[in-house]
């Protein structure tokens, strides 16, 4: 019966993505041939090797040398560009997230040849998830084509990064605090940033990128943001104790949105969600006991007790989940990437997956230029970038969202209640259905095509679910709602991430920016 109820959603899914194919067939052939054409211009050395056709020491500066600042630079300086990497804090980090990599961010880290930073951090596999419900319904929901993701301490991962960059010749890594940019003629020159010891200094470079995450201060400078903060994550750390099964992480959807996974053989990571913009004081025992008295019922058996002594050993922390749209301005010699561009709800993990999907791209973009001085040129070259970026970002930035609306709201609303128990049984349906959600998620098939394909199936399989084996007057009511608030919350998502740029990229002039055309001199001299 459950093939019947999606049916509907799948023929109109094909009809729908038929039309959108047929509009861009030729993207496809597009990149293909742009792809080629950078191969072909290619000259890079790829042993770290400083260029020597420049004026000034450094050919590029970051901003922050978290998980994407730290690949960028390693990636940028294995092309032969000269790197300055300025960081607030060379300390590990400790956070309480950025500690789940899936599966596609697991193959960009290779891609860049930073897979070796997952070693000797007793990081741990992730083969699949498991989404308990109400009632203590469970199913799980594997990585397609065996597949999987990586878990572990955030700041070892970022540590290992950074000891990766700094090892190659032409990367300088340096603790100090930027403030500003420095701008001049209407282009980014540099910055300013404080040392350690608090000595005030300038740094040039033809090109500045700026990465440094969620907490950014200089993104107000090079984009509108709009952030919005839905909810907090509370996090702990479980000891001694194991998951119901091995290597698999946990989504605990019920009253309360909880996610479990390991982060070393002998620790778990717990977030749970607590929505709205405020949340109970720590400090004097409220969220201790909203933790004891409204969540810890609802964890699975096997970590109730960790649970309890987490909250009694005190350490409870939290962190923002902040949602903030790609809407950057172009400015000649500045460029944004990763947290500092780009935010979605942290449920669904997908931030890393991102953000390394940036220094791909980003890598694969500047490999064909061997001069970044042409500070206009080079941005207007650069507004490719948001387009291409597209198809990852849209799928992982829409699944997140989606997931924590449906599952943050109250079921006090029928239509809402029955969207929440359509979600969790189709992605007990298996096969093609939540392994196709799983790939979307993870980074594994960045296809907008296919994200409508599954908004349409479980919108079917909603309605279908009430509706047969026969109609009630009541149930078509609740039907009807359930197609409106299923619309209110996917269609203002569609519209913040770009309908234009997302389905019909082949339609926006920054789809066709080639690399700038350069000297001569520059191309023999360069990398």
């Amino acid at each position: 019966m459950d093939s019947k109820h999606i049916f509907g959603g799948v023929v109109a899914a094909f009809l729908f993505g038929f039309v959108v194919l047929y509009s861009s067939r030729g993207r496809e052939n597009i990149k293909a041939s742009e792809k080629n054409r950078s191969k072909k211009t290619l000259k890079s050395s790829g042993n770290g090797v400083s260029r020597s056709n420049f004026a000034g020491n450094t050919d590029v500066i970051i901003v922050g040398a978290g998980v994407a600042g730290s690949a960028l630079a390693y990636a940028l300086a294995k092309d032969g560009w000269r790197v300055q990497v300025i960081e607030r804090d060379l300390a590990q980090p400790d956070r309480i997230v950025g500690e789940l990599l899936h599966a596609g961010g697991c193959l960009k880290l290779a891609e860049l040849g930073l897979e070796d930073c997952l070693d000797g951090i007793d990081s741990q596999i992730v083969l699949s998830f498991a989404a308990v419900h109400k009632d203590g319904k469970r199913t799980a929901i594997s990585y397609p084509s065996n597949a999987s993701g990586r878990s572990f301490h955030n700041g070892r991962f970022i540590q290992k990064l950074r000891e990766k960059a700094a090892s190659l010749p032409n990367v300088k890594l340096e603790q100090g605090t930027v403030t500003s940019l420095v701008e001049e003629n209407g282009s980014i020159k540099g910055v300013l940033y404080k040392t350690k010891a608090g000595q005030e200094l300038a740094a040039s470079a033809s090109l500045t990128i700026v990465c440094d995450g969620c907490f950014s201060n200089l993104r107000r400078n090079l984009c509108n943001p709009e952030i919005e903060v839905p909810s907090y994550f509370v996090g702990l750390v479980l000891e001694n104790c194991n998951l119901p099964y091995a290597n698999r992480a946990y989504f605990i959807l019920k009253d309360t949105i909880v996610l479990a996974y390991p982060i070393s053989s002998n620790e778990i990571r717990c977030l749970v969600d607590v929505p709205g913009s405020k949340q109970p004081p720590i400090s004097n025992g409220e969220m201790a006991s909203y933790l004891k008295t409204v969540v810890a019922p609802q964890m699975p058996p096997e970590l109730y007790n960790a649970f309890i002594c987490a909250i009694d050993k005190g350490n409870i922390r939290t962190m923002p989940n902040r949602i903030m749209a790609a809407s950057p301005y172009p400015t000649p010699g500045a460029f944004l990437i990763g947290d500092s561009l780009n935010m979605r709800h942290a449920v669904t993990g997908g931030g890393m997956t991102v953000g390394l999907s940036d220094v791909v791209l980003l890598r694969d973009l500047l490999r064909p230029l061997n001069d970044l001085s042409n500070a206009a040129s080079i941005c207007k070259y650069l507004e490719s970038f948001c387009i291409l970026r597209k198809p990852t970002t849209f799928a992982i930035n829409t699944l997140a969202s989606t997931l924590h609306t449906v599952f943050s709201s109250s079921d006090q609303d029928p239509s809402r209640k029955e969207m929440k128990e359509a979600f969790f049984n189709y992605l007990s349906l298996g096969g093609v259905f939540s392994e196709g959600l799983m790939a979307l998620l993870s980074g594994l098939n960045p296809d907008p095509l296919s994200l409508v394909f599954h908004c349409f199936a479980m919108l079917a399989h909603a309605v279908g679910r009430l509706l047969l084996p026969f109609p009630t007057p009541k149930r078509m009511c609740i039907a009807a709602k359930l197609i409106l608030v299923g619309s209110g919350i996917i269609f203002p998502i569609l519209k913040a991430e770009g309908i234009r740029a997302t389905f019909f990229p082949a339609t926006t002039p920054a789809y066709y920016r080639t690399p700038p055309v350069q000297s001569t001199d520059d191309k023999e001299t360069g990398k």
